[in-house]
């Protein structure tokens, strides 16, 4: 297809994603996620924000020097200092993209910036060749555009053409805009900027009214040729655009949309679950294209429909997004090299023969308490694993619940912090209530239960339960994770993994100031 047809999927669930309150995530994760979206076909990959931490900068580097199919992309504000340490960590990436960003807003860049126009334009011209020494793909982005003059826009957007930026993203940083405003928007950006043609126009859509979707939609038919979304639409406030929605819509409306997207649409299920999994963001069942209800029918005239002729009710097959796929099921009888495959086609390697068997030797575990093991078990289970090998403070080393009618329920727990054995008793409401009160009586992290969440990740009485646990001290908030076939077991898992993570020192040093 030409590039006039093509419509470049940019997805920001490593970058913006993670900054939804309590959705940080270890390099490793990172890793396995961008696996996910290269698999997925994603064809730019904005891994993260170098200049905030070394972390972040590490886990940039390890998602360049791993990905091969897909476009890699590191952030930088439009200072020297972020963007030679975002083409550092881009140094070994396949191709390699800074995406640099200043606000041009007048309420910005008068009250955050404190800089005038003439050197907002400046500073931008020289962000975007200082990134050109790195890389030829530079991306800039005029942060709150929904905000800014239109007449700056123009000129500011030129500039950074001339300079050698070949994608312009509008963002709308605050979700503001309204569908047809943006649309036009975009429009008008196209038809007054002189030298256009020689630039990709990009949108990057808050869903705080509930209208990322449909702002970066109606932008694509006014000639946006890239939309920066994520999975499940993720992000920090109430998310940005679902990269889910926006392919499937263009897919199935082509009688509207003279462009089409490079993704494997059959991988939007597993990718979705994977990033549910890392996490800890349930995905809500009436969630569209791949909340658990997506495509189930309740009414008997929908049920009748649906029998008789499919496109009666459903305007996509399900096996399309990857539901229902014919998938290989592992049981206790599964051989080692199965396991390894099954979970190599998954995105999950592993670096030695040591992390193999000892996930294999969980896998074992749970094929002696649940019959059948499917993608999700194995996805929750490299999660668990990944959490047991991190966060290494405080661990969970056994635990004793009683539950009886007519009687307080009594849990005995026993931790392992800092290397020490400590041991905690509490009575409860619940099993789980009294699980961690048991754990409090012990550390006593003074925080506050802000979510409790339970999610059975496959069907049945024996599915492995995966537990999302969020905590808040003093405005910080972590979310824990744990899966277990026990809910109250994994409901400590979740527990404690929330609060290793809340007694870790805050990693980034360099907060974002600003989004785009």
């Amino acid at each position: 297809m030409s590039d006039n047809q093509r419509l470049i999927i940019f997805d920001t669930t490593l970058r913006d994603g993670e900054q939804s309150p309590g959705a940080s995530m270890t390099k490793d994760e990172k890793v396995r996620i961008a696996r996910a979206l290269e698999k997925l076909r994603v064809d730019v990959i904005e891994a993260g924000f170098p200049i905030a931490s070394p972390g972040d900068f590490e886990a940039v580097k390890a998602v360049a020097e791993t990905i091969k199919d897909s476009t890699v992309c590191a952030l930088a504000r439009a200072l020297d200092k972020d963007i030679d340490r975002a083409g550092e960590a881009l140094r070994n990436a396949t191709s390699g993209r800074i995406h640099t960003f200043i606000a041009t807003s007048p309420i910005h860049m008068e009250k955050k910036l404190r800089m005038t126009p003439d050197q907002v334009v400046e500073q931008a011209v020289h962000a975007v060749k200082r990134a050109r020494q790195y890389t030829d793909d530079v991306e800039f982005s005029p942060e709150d555009a929904g905000r800014s003059d239109i007449d700056f826009l123009c000129r500011i957007l030129e500039a950074v053409i001339d300079a050698g930026a070949r994608t312009l993203n509008i963002p709308d940083t605050v979700g503001y805009a309204i569908p047809h405003q943006f649309g036009q928007t975009i429009a008008t950006l196209r038809e007054r900027i002189p030298n256009a043609d020689k630039a990709i126009f990009s949108v990057h859509c808050h869903n705080d009214l509930g209208l990322a979707v449909a702002n970066s939609l109606t932008a694509v038919r006014n000639g946006a040729r890239q939309v920066e979304c994520t999975i499940n639409g993720l992000g920090e406030r109430a998310g940005n655009a679902s990269l889910e929605e926006v392919v499937m819509t263009v897919k199935v409306r082509q009688d509207l949309f003279d462009c089409q997207t490079g993704i494997d649409s059959t991988q939007i299920v597993p990718c979705s679950r994977l990033v549910s999994s890392i996490t800890g963001f349930p995905i809500q069942p009436n969630k569209a294209i791949v909340g658990a209800n997506a495509f189930a029918h309740e009414s008997g005239i929908h049920q009748d429909g649906v029998l008789k002729h499919r496109e009666t009710y459903e305007i996509m097959r399900a096996q399309d997004v990857g539901w229902n796929e014919n998938r290989m099921v592992l049981g206790k009888h599964s051989g080692r090299n199965a396991f390894r495959m099954r979970l190599l086609e998954l995105g999950v390697s592993f670096d030695s023969d040591e992390e193999l068997n000892a996930a294999f030797s969980r896998f074992k575990d749970l094929a002696d308490k649940k019959h059948e093991i499917f993608d999700e078990d194995l996805q929750a289970l490299v999660t668990d694993a990944t959490l047991d090998a991190t966060n290494e403070r405080l661990k969970l080393s056994s635990m004793r619940v009683c539950s009886e009618t007519g009687e307080i329920p009594q849990a005995q727990i026993t931790l392992v912090l800092d290397g020490e054995e400590i041991q905690g008793t509490a009575s409860g409401g619940g099993p789980v209530d009294a699980t961690f009160k048991a754990i409090e009586s012990v550390i006593d992290t003074q925080t506050t239960l802000k979510l409790y969440s339970v999610n059975a990740i496959t069907s049945g009485t024996d599915a492995l339960g995966e537990v999302t646990v969020r905590l808040e001290k003093g405005g910080r908030i972590a979310n824990g994770q744990g899966a277990d076939t026990d809910i109250v077991i994994a409901s400590a898992k979740a527990y404690i993994n929330a609060v290793n993570k809340i007694l870790q020192p805050r990693k980034r040093e360099h907060p974002q100031q600003g989004d785009v």
